[in-house]
């Protein structure tokens, strides 16, 4: 199979059955052979029903069904796991992302090598509120810092072409499709592109993806990748430093008390008791934070991310 194209969903019912079109017209037109995996992300609406009727009438249709709504990531995880095309596609379902750019982006991976190539949105229409711009603007600046791709614009683009081995290789999880780049490079995939490409106007409904919360999550899951990808299999590395380090400048500072005490005692100086300085408390505290800091670099390097249920989803339908 050339192409398995993956639409994450959650209430768009009013344009599955377009998508389905386009999608049709454009890989007939190329003799591409093809799979279309809708994944309805715990839809509220008439959505899986649709998805039902063009399963039945087109044997290129597959669904996966959410019990509730879940996410973007754990529904591109599931439609990643059944993907069979060689290169997978990701588009959003609100026909915002033009099908017309599949034989582009399925040529730069299969012609040009790349592991994965993400869309460019450059024509996106003015007049989005500033609660969406200035954040996607300071997203993807500290996503290209923080991630070494400098050469990517657009991180969160829902358009995006991948290997299958890239799709298979990576694990998507929590709100982490935003920097699904980031974990193929970690995962090895290094060659990693981008494309210009058309930005659709909103047909139906309204965006699920506005306001500042994103710009918020975005950070925090950025600062949450770097860290399991620079200490997440050592975390003692970064904990046991930490804790060693303050328990080390704790330590000397109690001994700095301790002695000077003993030098008044020995000299005959009149001093304050030990323990009615504060800095003795303080000192003591700092050793104390520092062994349980020492401590959870242990319980993190036995952890090691494995949580076995991360990534299990209570899936109630598959066609």
């Amino acid at each position: 199979m050339d192409i398995s194209v993956i639409v994450p969903l959650y209430n768009e019912e009013e344009s599955l059955v377009e998508l389905h079109e386009w999608i049709k017209r454009v890989m007939d037109e190329n003799k591409f052979t093809y799979e279309v995996i809708f994944v309805n992300d715990g839809s509220t609406d008439g959505s899986w029903q649709v998805i039902e009727d063009l399963a039945k009438k087109f044997p290129e249709v597959h669904g996966i069904k959410f019990r509730r709504n879940y996410g973007k990531s754990p529904a591109l995880y599931c439609g990643f796991g059944t993907a069979q095309g060689d290169v997978v596609i990701t588009m959003d379902a609100d026909l915002q992302d033009s099908p017309d750019e599949i034989p582009g982006l399925y040529s730069m991976i299969v012609n040009d090598g790349y592991d994965l190539v993400s869309g460019f949105k450059m024509n996106r229409k003015k007049g989005d509120p500033l609660s969406k711009t200035i954040p996607t603007k300071l997203f993807n600046a500290t996503a290209r810092k923080v991630s070494g791709i400098k050469n990517l614009h657009d991180f969160n683009c829902g358009l995006k072409a991948y290997k299958n081995e890239v799709v298979k290789n990576i694990e998507v999880y929590g709100e982490m499709h935003r920097y699904i780049p980031y974990l193929a490079k970690n995962a090895g995939f290094t060659k990693i592109g981008e494309k210009p490409v058309h930005h659709q106007k909103r047909q139906h409904g309204k965006s699920k993806f506005m306001g500042w919360n994103r710009f918020v999550n975005g950070y925090l899951d950025l600062i949450s990748l770097w860290f399991i990808d620079s200490f997440g299999l050592k975390p003692m590395h970064i904990f046991g430093f930490i804790g060693t380090l303050i328990f080390m400048i704790g330590l000397l500072a109690v001994i700095a008390v301790g002695g000077m005490k003993l030098w008044a005692l020995h000299n005959g100086v009149a001093r304050v008791l030990v323990t009615d300085t504060p800095y003795f408390y303080i000192a003591l505290t700092m050793m104390i934070i520092g062994t349980q800091l020492f401590v959870a670099g242990f319980l993190g390097d036995m952890i090691s991310r494995n949580s076995q249920e991360r990534n299990k989803y209570q899936v109630s339908k598959r066609i």
